[in-house]
């Protein structure tokens, strides 16, 4: 039995929500590149970073800077195409662009704690009046106090871009589901009464392609009939779209490697 049906059911099921996962983490790259979702987030986070929500003070002048943002027009720098706008900045770069958006007189570093002390932000006078006055007077320490905010206020950045990826993965592969009835407790128990479905599937390719769409319809997955009935069994479907869907967090290479593992361990002994 172990040898069997158990196993074809693994590899069965681990196939499918690889594939699944990995059409999910396609689309949602697509998505995200099609809507710069890490460029409208990064934006976001340095506009909370620098209590700039209008995105008309400091914020803007930094955005401004050659090292932030090479591809903006330093005619406009208040430009609002998101185009334009980076999706990665690095802190020493970030740094010094903040510290010439604060000076009056780029290159005047002894003039840097007056023109902190000038800034009209109270929130960022103090934030940076502290980091000053921490460094002593050393511009390297000073700087490289700057890149770690910047790398603090990233994490929180970062942190914030997941939980929105994750909801968007979430209801990506619950659509997905639904659209090709992808329902899990279908799946197992159509593999378990008939493993045989499951046996052609071998190492499967971890790029999506002809191929792994080929083996994923071999699949007992689809519609039989359609619009369904809103019974019993409906409902026991729209939880089986659930629990595929939830499987989609693990992503994809999570399952990849499970189902190489299921399938060595399936060719140690005889197909059935």
């Amino acid at each position: 039995m172990f040898g069997s049906t158990v196993l074809e059911v693994a590899v069965g099921l681990t196939f499918c929500y690889a594939t699944v996962a990995l059409i999910v983490s396609t689309v949602q790259e697509a998505l995200a590149s099609a809507l710069k979702m890490r460029a409208r987030g990064l934006l976001e986070g340095i506009k909370s970073m620098l209590n700039d929500p209008d995105f008309t003070a400091l914020a803007r002048t930094l955005y401004a800077h050659a090292l932030v943002n090479p591809h903006g027009n330093p005619a406009q720098p208040g430009q609002e195409h998101i185009g334009a706008k980076p999706s990665y900045i690095k802190p020493e770069h970030f740094a010094i662009a903040l510290i010439d958006a604060v000076q009056s007189i780029p290159g005047d570093y002894g003039q840097l704690g007056r023109d902190i002390d000038a800034l009209p932000d109270p929130q960022i006078k103090r934030a940076l009046q502290s980091i000053y006055q921490r460094a002593g007077g050393d511009m390297a320490r000073f700087q490289a106090s700057v890149e770690s905010w910047f790398d603090s206020a990233m994490e929180r950045v970062s942190g914030v871009y997941k939980r929105r990826s994750m909801m968007i993965s979430v209801l990506l592969s619950l659509l997905l589901a639904a659209l090709f009835n992808i329902d899990s407790i279908h799946l197992f128990r159509t593999l378990w009464a008939h493993p045989s479905l499951a046996a052609q599937i071998g190492a499967a390719p971890a790029t999506l392609n002809p191929q792994a769409l080929q083996m994923l319809w071999a699949l007992p997955i689809g519609w039989e009939q359609f619009p369904p009935a809103l019974d019993r069994q409906f409902a026991l479907s729209v939880a089986g779209w659930a629990l595929t869907a939830s499987t989609a967090l693990f992503g994809a290479p999570f399952w990849f490697d499970l189902m190489k593992r299921t399938v060595q361990i399936r060719g140690t002994g005889p197909k059935p």
